[in-house]
């Protein structure tokens, strides 16, 4: 493994810690800035919003700068944020510093991916992807339980100076081990970045991320009630149960980088229908506690096999315009994030039960397979499929040549 994709896992750890940390820090933090914990909420839709802005903006506006001094710049920015956030007298302001922390959130991840797949040979991008993705996972398995207890015992700002002291460790990494030659940006980014996002291949693979990963969240986000109330664990075995989740998200995201080495498309239908399957499963998995266990595993094992599929489809469909194209699909990751949540509440408040989420689910990754079907369809009716089927097989390949040509950072 090149040292430069330890880097940009250690990015990726920072960003995951601090995007999912503040679920276990809202009653401290509601609690110490007088607010509610529905007010705290908002906190959570701040960092989220910050990300769907930041994502195409931020990408857009760094497209004729070298890759390697973008992230540097993004991973900055997220050190400034999460110092603010520490930092912040009220409410309002820390509302502001999640968004500034949300910013470069999707850049930071669509940029990543590119300059991952330039430092991979052609049978090895998906896994070199996967294993920049390997510090989000893992985020969910150490960094955030460990930043939740460094908050519960000395106070929810240290969490964010922690945060930040990851950031700067990354700006180090980044800095060291990330080369800087072959990551410079072509002359012609920018106007061959947007006008590339007027594909519809590029549209259909974002929809696909935005029904895939929202069946994802419409059962995670209620997640809770269904081991406590279906299941009949202890509010106290949760944090457990989730750091669970995160062991099969790593598990997934390692398998789906590499089977989708082998063919992208196969791996992509293969996670969306293990996924639709967990799901469906859910009402009989979640009435004991070894099988609700085993389905918090397979949950998100199943969801991040289509990960790095999903986002390296991405970069294909828009070969003029990965680090633009990539950068929208953690836009659409986010847009799944509150949408799936949204759906999975409508089907909790409609009184269908505890489970009902992961039904609502089902039925969102059921749509999400018609998406990648349709795309599918279209790429045979244009002939823009290719007969490798490996990721970035039409477009950064012949990306990464030009960026050899233009120059070093």
């Amino acid at each position: 493994m090149p040292l430069a994709l330890l880097a940009l896992a250690v990015g990726a750890f920072g960003i995951g810690t601090t995007e999912f940390v503040m679920m276990g820090l809202l009653p401290d933090v509601a609690d110490d800035l007088g607010v509610s914990v529905p007010s705290a909420g908002h906190l959570v839709s701040a960092y989220a919003l910050g990300v769907v802005v930041g994502a195409p903006l931020l990408a857009a506006a760094t497209a004729r700068l070298p890759r390697r001094t973008v992230l540097i710049a993004l991973m900055a920015l997220f050190v400034v944020g999460n110092a603010l956030s520490a930092l912040a007298p009220d409410h309002t302001w820390l509302l502001a510093a999640r968004f500034l922390s949300g910013l470069p959130h999707g850049a930071f991840f669509g940029v990543g991916a590119v300059v991952a797949t330039t430092m991979a040979t052609p049978e090895r991008r998906a896994r070199s992807v996967s294993l920049m993705f390997l510090g989000l996972t893992t985020a969910n398995v150490a960094g955030v339980p460990a930043a939740t207890l460094m908050g519960q015992n000395f106070g929810w700002r240290a969490t964010f100076l922690a945060v930040s002291a990851i950031g700067v460790a990354a700006i180090v990494s980044l800095a060291l081990l990330i080369p800087r030659t072959g990551t410079a940006a072509p002359r012609s980014a920018l106007r061959g970045e947007l006008a590339a996002l007027r594909s519809l291949h590029v549209w259909l693979a974002l929809g696909t991320t935005v029904a895939g990963f929202g069946a994802l969240f419409a059962a995670y986000s209620y997640i809770t009630p269904m081991l406590t109330d279906s299941a009949g664990y202890a509010d106290a075995s949760v944090t457990l149960l989730l750091a669970l989740f995160g062991v099969g998200a790593t598990i997934g995201n390692l398998l789906g980088g590499r089977l989708a080495d082998h063919s992208l498309r196969a791996t992509l239908f293969g996670g969306l229908v293990s996924l639709t399957a967990i799901l469906a499963l859910f009402p009989v998995l979640m009435r004991t506690e070894p099988t609700a266990a085993l389905a918090v595993i397979l949950l998100g094992t199943a969801a991040f096999v289509t990960g790095s599929p999903l986002q390296l489809m991405v970069m294909e469909k828009a070969a003029a315009a990965p680090s633009l194209a990539s950068s929208a699909n953690q836009a659409a990751f986010n847009l799944a994030n509150a949408g799936g949540a949204w759906i999975g509440g409508l089907a909790l408040s409609a009184g269908f039960g505890t489970t009902s989420p992961a039904a609502a689910g089902a039925l969102l990754s059921a749509f999400g397979i018609g998406v990648a079907s349709v795309a599918y369809a279209v790429d045979r009716r244009t002939g823009a499929g290719s007969a490798r089927e490996r990721v970035v097989a039409g477009g950064v390949p012949r990306q990464a040549e030009a960026l050899d040509g233009v120059g070093g950072a």
